[in-house]
């Protein structure tokens, strides 16, 4: 042990006794750091530079000013060289600064080489993981350099993290006054008066059990095991997103429901042929060609989009949930169906077995597999690739189990993403 971990590990044991246990059997001898060099220094750890190699001191009050003035208490995620810490304290109304480590192997590391005394010793200091944690806290800043290096124990939270950060970048394109959105409202405004409200749905399916499809790679070996259960006289409801719908048709398997939010989906997406009897349902920014050519019944829905706000005032339909993903507001309507089960199929938010998608060819739903440069965990505890954009969808799911304890969510597969709050259904996953 080195003087300065011995040291720093002093505050820690006083302080947070069983932090410091949890630290003490980290492994930081494999991580990849040298040290870099400019008008000062940092360190660089698998080629991530941690902090700037000039002024770490003027970029830790860069980074300070961007939290709101004046708060009493403030979070930061990730332990950096300390920088940050350091500044934050010397405001004299900081009444408590919360530390939550986002890699606990790097965090050691930097205990080892340099004096983090200063802060770690400081009464109005709370050290924890951020996983410790069910949700983030506010307010609070995020280390860039660990939103890449956060350890597979706290890569949930770097996910929340992460969805939040981008918030606002990710809601540019839903402006209530773009002129493509309000175009798109006009056109389907009589379609959607006409039609029935998704309400009418809600509470048929008290107590029972439902499948909600999605379109993850992980459906494509279940497609046999659904044809068989769609056969039997007492099964569950089966709710398909929009992209899932030709991909189950193909596979002979026909939807009870089907759902889609997205004001790209096309004909490729949901060919009219074959749809009679199967209701769809829908939000106003859906392309009104294709709601034409649907032959089954037609439920308009909103959800709580501010583009959806001067439509909301003229008819009133039922409100579906929408955190991303086409995905959300079918889960939501299965438990305002009444669902007391979820099963949940292609929920993989990854991009197991090298697929992006069931049914599709590599980038015909978006990015290609070999744009992924980001990884969840898998339902073995594996790192699986993904997209930015899924983790997101995954957070707001898990979120969204979290609010609903009354319903019993359950996962096909392991191949995916690790659905917190969901358990495996053993009819498929063994």
């Amino acid at each position: 042990m080195s003087e300065s971990l011995e040291l720093n590990g002093r505050i820690i044991e006083a302080r947070w006794p069983q932090l410091w246990q949890r630290l003490l059997v980290e492994e930081s001898d494999g991580l990849a750091v040298e040290l870099v060099e400019g008008q000062g220094s940092t360190l660089s750890v698998g080629g991530v530079q941690l902090t700037s190699r000039h002024d770490r001191l003027a970029e830790a009050r860069l980074q300070a000013s961007t939290l709101p003035p004046g708060s009493k208490v403030l979070h930061v995620y990730g332990t950096g060289l300390g920088d940050l810490q350091q500044v934050l304290l010397e405001s004299p109304g900081l009444q408590r600064l919360h530390v939550h480590i986002l890699n606990a192997a790097l965090f050691r590391l930097v205990l080892g080489l340099l004096d983090q005394g200063g802060w770690l010793a400081d009464p109005r200091v709370e050290l924890s993981h951020a996983a410790d944690h069910p949700e983030i806290l506010f307010p609070f800043f995020a280390l860039p350099a660990e939103l890449v290096l956060a350890d597979d124990f706290n890569a949930r939270m770097r996910d929340r993290l992460m969805s939040e950060v981008h918030l606002s970048f990710n809601n540019r394109e839903f402006d209530p006054q773009s002129p493509a959105i309000l175009k798109r409202l006009q056109e389907s405004r009589a379609m959607f008066a006409a039609d029935r409200d998704v309400a009418e749905l809600f509470a048929t399916q008290v107590g029972q059990h439902v499948y909600v499809i999605g379109t993850g790679p992980s459906l494509e070996a279940q497609c046999a095991r659904l044809r068989a259960i769609q056969e039997q006289s007492q099964r569950p409801l089966f709710i398909s997103v929009d992209t899932a719908y030709r991909p189950l048709r193909e596979q002979g398997i026909r939807p009870d429901l089907v759902v889609s939010i997205d004001q790209r989906i096309g004909f490729r997406h949901l060919p009219p042929e074959a749809s009679a009897g199967i209701p769809l349902v829908y939000m106003p920014m859906s392309d009104p060609e294709i709601l034409k050519a649907w032959q089954g019944p037609r439920y308009g829905a909103y959800s709580a989009s501010p583009v959806y706000g001067a439509v909301r005032q003229q008819f009133e339909r039922g409100l579906l949930y929408v955190g991303g993903s086409v995905l959300h507001p079918a889960v939501d309507l299965a438990v305002k169906m009444g669902a007391a089960t979820i099963t949940l199929f292609g929920a993989d938010f990854a991009f197991p077995m090298n697929k992006t998608h069931a049914g599709w060819n590599d980038g015909e739903l978006g990015p290609s597999l070999n744009e992924a440069r980001h990884w969840v965990l898998d339902g073995n505890g594996q790192r699986v690739r993904t997209q930015l954009n899924f983790r997101r969808y995954l957070c707001e799911l898990e979120r969204y189990i979290a609010a609903h304890p009354h319903v019993r969510f359950l996962n096909s597969s392991r191949a995916g993403a690790q659905i917190i709050g969901s358990a495996f259904d053993q009819e498929f996953v063994q």
